[in-house]
């Protein structure tokens, strides 16, 4: 598996958040996730925004949501 510091895939995501993280994508955590990140007043989501750009921000809204429709139909 990749190495990479910030994931530039799915894949090498949720490797990251399952694996290296240990956090299981449950749909309790997909859903707090999902909630904090498109609040923009949220102050984390504001620095992640700030830190990582906008390009990795929208990937990380489309991760989680295609986690939780894996999660969903599993």
């Amino acid at each position: 598996m990749n190495d990479e510091i910030i994931p530039s895939s799915y894949a090498a995501w949720q490797h990251c958040i399952t694996v290296k993280c240990g956090i299981a994508l449950t749909p309790s955590y997909i859903a707090q996730r999902l909630n904090a990140l498109q609040n923009e007043r949220d102050p984390h989501t504001r620095q992640l925004r700030k830190l990582y750009g906008e390009d990795h921000y929208q990937n990380l809204l489309r991760w989680f949501a295609r986690a939780q429709q894996e999660a969903a139909s599993a």
